[in-house]
């Protein structure tokens, strides 16, 4: 829980505030961005929320943090249903973000067919029950290996397959279902596995009906700098591999960019390929500073 007495002196007066125990991991400010903002590497909350609208966001910032340092002191805020969020037609972001991924983001799909589980939360009460109710896991799809966190939990509690590509499947050795080589695979017909290979060497998008397209830690939507993203400061195997691979994603069509870091947002088809192709000619060139 957030400490009130190591509260960060940035924090503006009022009953929320952040602590510095903070990792920088984003999480609040994404949920919350009117009211938490970046003050030297820590998040901290630059206005007090003033509807129960911005007390709910701000309630699911304190929610998803990996780290528990963000609090309130005296009230008591409504928390019951906030995860899963949904976001557009049965995919929903899962908050309850682990301190193990850095507090990457995780999303889950209900699907008649068998709900996914894309990348891990913390493996807590509400999301278990919430999953419980609409039928379980089917699959649980991990982009690359920094943000497989409680994923063999959820596996084992819901019989899920795990899906990792082999190149980064050390860091989950219970997955059983890997994917192989460069090439796009099939999981149903309806969802395709893209290596994007570059973050990680085993670095996989997942593509669902052609429209939603969990990234992982390969691209993201800056805040910053209203569109397509790379964080190249945080590129652990091959910034020119990294490249390749979007300029490769740029052949498929996709409407949702729904990323492990960074923010998740929806646009029109032709824009994030006019966007991504902008984006690839940047990363040929010279470096650019890593922004949210």
């Amino acid at each position: 829980m957030a400490n009130p007495a190591d509260r960060h002196p940035a924090n503006v007066p009022g009953p929320w505030f952040v602590d510095r125990s903070c990792i920088d991991c984003d999480v609040s400010r994404q949920c919350a961005p009117l009211m938490f903002e970046e003050v030297d590497g820590q998040s901290v909350v630059v206005r007090q929320p003033a509807t129960a609208e911005e007390r709910r966001d701000a309630a699911r910032a304190m929610l998803a943090c990996p780290t528990g340092s963000i609090g309130v002191v005296g009230e008591k805020p409504a928390v019951e249903g906030l995860f899963p969020e949904h976001l557009e037609e049965g995919v929903h972001y899962c908050g309850f973000t682990h301190r193990d991924s850095f507090g990457a983001n995780a999303y889950f799909v209900r699907r008649s067919g068998g709900n996914l589980l894309v990348d891990s939360p913390r493996f807590v009460p509400p999301l278990v029950r919430a999953f419980e109710e609409t039928g379980g896991l089917a699959h649980i799809l991990l982009t690359h290996r920094d943000d497989v966190a409680d994923a063999k939990r959820f596996s084992e509690h819901f019989g899920a397959r795990v899906w990792i590509h082999e190149d980064d499947a050390d860091a989950a050795p219970f997955a059983k279902d890997l994917l192989r080589g460069p090439d796009p695979a099939s999981i149903t017909p309806s969802l395709q596995a893209i290596p994007v290979p570059g973050h990680t060497k085993g670095s996989v998008v997942f593509l669902l009906e052609g429209r939603f397209l969990f990234t992982g830690d390969s691209l993201h939507w800056s805040r910053t700098r209203r569109r397509l993203s790379a964080f190249r400061d945080a590129c652990w195997y091959s910034w020119e591999e990294q490249t390749r691979s979007l300029a490769r994603l740029a052949d498929h069509l996709f409407e949702w960019v729904l990323p492990g870091h960074g923010n998740r947002a929806k646009g029109a088809p032709e824009e994030w390929r006019r966007q991504l192709l902008d984006l690839v000619r940047e990363m040929q060139g010279k470096p650019t500073p890593t922004e949210w």
